[in-house]
C-alpha cells in the first residue's frame, strides 16, 4: 500500500493485449488498443475493464487525467455518485479543432462532475477557457521530473566529455523532445542561420516531422542523434552549454524536459507562449531568455547573449537548479497532492 493508499490503475496498451500487472505495489490495468484517432487511443474492451475494476476495487476516490476524452465517456457513466473525483488538467483540446465541439458537451460534464481540477500552473488555471467556470475548484500542482535520473553519477564526467568531444569542443545548443509541429522545431532551424557565435545545434528525438526537418536542414553544425537512453539523456545535458526549447503553442502545458535542463545547470531559450506554464517553469531574466513567440531572429540573439557571456550562463544555471530543486522534484508533488 504505497504511501497509506490502496491504488489501481487503468490505461491503454501500447498493443492489443489486455494485461494486469503489478508495479511498485500498484495494480495495473492496461487495456488493449485496437485503433487511434486523432492521438485518442480506442478499445472495445475498455468499458467492461473499467466497469469491473470499480465494482472490484471500490474506490473513495478516482483521478482522472485529461485530455481524454474516450475513457470520460464511460467513466461518466460509470462512477458512482458517491466517489469523489479529481481531474488532472494537462491541456486543453486545441489541435483538434474540427471535432472538439463534440468533444466540449463530454468535457463540461466531467468538469462539473469533478470534485477538485489539478492544473500544472497559475497559467493554465487563469487562461484556460474550458476552466474559466471552475476556477473554484482548480488547485495547482505543478509537474515533476525525477531528479534521481539526473543526478550525477561517478562514470558520468567521462561520458559527459565524451560528448563534448563528438562536436569538437563547440558549445552545445540542444534541444530534445518529439518532433512535432508545436515544438517549433522548425523556427530553431531558422534561428541556427542567425547564430553568429560558434557552436553545435544538437536535436534529440523523434517523430513525425523528424525526415522533413532533415531533409530542410543544410547546415553542418545542426546534428540530430534520434531517441536518447534516459543515461544519454543525462550526460547531454550535462554537456550543453544552453537548452533550446522552441514550443510555440499552449500545446506545451508545461515543459518537463524544461525543468530536466534546469536541473541540470542549463540555461534556457524560450518562446513566449500566452497560457502555457512554460514561461513559469523558467523565468526570463533569471532561469534563462525568452523571446517573442516564432522569432527566430530573437532566438538566435538570445543564444547569442549566453554564448558569448559565460559568466550569465552561470547565473542562470544556477538558478535554474534551485528552481527545480525547490518546485519540480517528485517529492514536491506528492506532498502538494497530499495537502
Amino acid at each position: 500500500m504505497p504511501n497509506g493508499y490502496e491504488t489501481a490503475v487503468i490505461c491503454f496498451n501500447e498493443n492489443s493485449k489486455n494485461t494486469i500487472e503489478n508495479i511498485n505495489g500498484h495494480r495495473v490495468y492496461r487495456v488493449g488498443t485496437w485503433q487511434s484517432i486523432a492521438k485518442q487511443a480506442l478499445s472495445l474492451k475498455y468499458f467492461a475493464i473499467l466497469k469491473r475494476v470499480i465494482q472490484e476495487f471500490n474506490p473513495d476516490i478516482i483521478h482522472f487525467h485529461w485530455a481524454n476524452p474516450f475513457p470520460a465517456i464511460m467513466l461518466l457513466t460509470l462512477i458512482p455518485k458517491h466517489v469523489k473525483l479529481i481531474i488532472h488538467w494537462h491541456m486543453d483540446i486545441i489541435e483538434q479543432k474540427y471535432i472538439y465541439p463534440f468533444i466540449k458537451p463530454i468535457e463540461n460534464m466531467l468538469l462539473k462532475r469533478s470534485d477538485l481540477v489539478i492544473t500544472t500552473s497559475p497559467q493554465y488555471r487563469e487562461y484556460s477557457k474550458p476552466l474559466q467556470k471552475f476556477k473554484d475548484k482548480a488547485k495547482i500542482v505543478p509537474n515533476a521530473i525525477d531528479d534521481s535520473l539526473f543526478t550525477l553519477k561517478e562514470q558520468d564526467k567521462d561520458k559527459i566529455e565524451e560528448v563534448k568531444a563528438r562536436y569538437g569542443g563547440r558549445k552545445i545548443v540542444f534541444f530534445v523532445g518529439r518532433h512535432k509541429k508545436y515544438k517549433g522545431l522548425n523556427y530553431l532551424l531558422e534561428a541556427e542561420k542567425h547564430i553568429k557565435g560558434e557552436c553545435k545545434i544538437v536535436i534529440a528525438g523523434k517523430c513525425m516531422l523528424t525526415e522533413h526537418l532533415k531533409a530542410q536542414c543544410k547546415s553542418q553544425r545542426v546534428h540530430f542523434v534520434g531517441k536518447l537512453s534516459e543515461d544519454e539523456l543525462r550526460w547531454y545535458l550535462y554537456s550543453a552549454a544552453i537548452f533550446a526549447f522552441p514550443s510555440i503553442t499552449k500545446n506545451e502545458a508545461f515543459g518537463v524536459a524544461l525543468a530536466e535542463a534546469m536541473y541540470c545547470k542549463t540555461p534556457t531559450v524560450t518562446f513566449t507562449i500566452p497560457g502555457s506554464g512554460v514561461n513559469w517553469v523558467s523565468l526570463n531574466g533569471i532561469t534563462g531568455i525568452e523571446v517573442n513567440n516564432s522569432d527566430a531572429v530573437a532566438f538566435a540573439q538570445a543564444i547569442d547573449t549566453l554564448l558569448a557571456d559565460e559568466s550569465l550562463s552561470r547565473k542562470f544555471a544556477e538558478a535554474g537548479r534551485q528552481r527545480v530543486i525547490d518546485n519540480f522534484t517528485i517529492s514536491h508533488l506528492v506532498n502538494n497532492m497530499k495537502k
